[in-house]
């Protein structure tokens, strides 16, 4: 019988292969594209997919336009005062015609529109301004752009990269790159936060350790939204110095790789970390964390998660920002709790976000 059912899921498996196959050279033939351009059945959906072509292969260009938004001050001006052409050529540093070229760009993307001959922001980039960290991000980018010049030599690790420099937690950062690491963490929090706090119930807890937890920008948000939890704050001694003193929160110096977890806390939480680090240094954690947790202890897990197939942000940015960090991978929610089962937790449940494009909440109790 299980012999008989391996052999119907073979034969399904490669009937759906032929049929991709099939699909695929049907899709790339010239013949097809005209005759689906032609035909008013499907011709919404082939333009629609050559849009989605034609962005994939100019996103770049689009990325740019914002980081040149961004850089030039020109998005901070334009969230206070509408301005005219001229303008925001003088206060970009550009010519009359430069700045119409980067102001009609942005217009394009949405960020940024005419009236009444002024240029003021568009929706999109109301909303891009109004993002705390975005802004950071963008200019954090030049770094990535540097090491997706040439993707392929980025992939194969051929020499260092520019993230890797900034990032590297294996070989231990200084002073200088923990600060510059936590500043970014800082910026771009909040909106992490606000995921987390809208779908986890921090205040039925007592005490909090949030694990590898910088500047401490998440468990301040979260201690404004339940008072009464017990903070606390695990992260390297190079962090920790950086961190400005807080009545409101205790902090543990040590590596998560090689120190025990301070006990005494029912509730620990991992935001951004664990896709940080390859599967052997994760699990390392995963153990860390069910160690030091009583029975009935919960880690909550807050970070971009990838889906196979589905948004973009997961396997295609996280996969190739990790990559170039050269540590960490995304993973699957499913990945996930099978790894936090293996460390030892007994049941693990995602929790809803409201932007599960920012991040997904996954809590796991010991």
């Amino acid at each position: 019988m299980l012999d008989t059912r391996r052999f119907a899921q073979r034969r399904q498996h490669g009937l759906r292969l032929r049929w991709l196959l099939f699909r695929n050279r049907l899709i790339a033939s010239p013949a097809f594209q005209r005759w689906a351009l032609g035909n008013p059945l499907t011709r919404m959906k082939t333009r629609r997919h050559a849009r989605a072509l034609f962005d994939l292969t100019a996103g770049f260009v689009y990325s740019q336009v914002a980081t040149a938004l961004v850089e030039s001050g020109l998005l901070d001006v334009l969230a206070a005062e509408p301005l005219a052409t001229s303008d925001a050529a003088m206060l970009a540093g550009l010519d009359e015609a430069a700045a119409r070229t980067l102001l009609t760009a942005a217009a394009s993307l949405d960020l940024t529109e005419m009236q009444d001959g002024l240029w003021t922001l568009g929706e999109r980039g109301a909303a891009l301004a109004g993002t705390p960290g975005l802004g950071d991000m963008i200019r954090h980018h030049r770094l990535f752009y540097a090491d997706l010049a040439d993707p392929l030599a980025m992939l194969r690790r051929e020499g260092p990269t520019r993230l890797s420099s900034l990032w590297d937690y294996a070989a231990g950062a200084g002073a200088e790159e923990a600060a510059t690491y936590s500043r970014l963490m800082t910026a771009t929090q909040p909106l992490v936060a606000a995921q987390a706090i809208a779908a986890f119930p921090f205040a039925r807890h007592r005490a909090l350790l949030d694990i590898g937890g910088g500047q401490g920008a998440f468990l301040r948000a979260v201690g404004d939204a339940a008072p009464g939890l017990r903070l606390g704050l695990f992260d390297r001694p190079e962090v920790i110095a950086t961190l400005a003193p807080s009545a409101n929160i205790t902090v543990h110096a040590g590596s998560f790789l090689a120190d025990p977890l301070p006990r005494g806390y029912d509730l620990h939480t991992l935001v951004r970390v664990l896709h940080d680090h390859d599967d052997a240094a994760a699990m390392t954690l995963l153990r860390a964390s069910r160690a030091a947790l009583a029975p009935g202890g919960k880690l909550v897990i807050v970070e971009p998660m990838a889906t196979l197939g589905g948004a973009p942000e997961g396997h295609a940015y996280f996969g190739f920002y990790l990559a170039a960090m050269g540590s960490g991978r995304p993973r699957e929610m499913a990945e996930i709790k099978a790894m936090a089962a293996a460390a030892g937790f007994i049941s693990a449940k995602e929790r809803s976000t409201p932007l599960p494009l920012v991040a997904r909440c996954l809590e796991v109790r010991a």
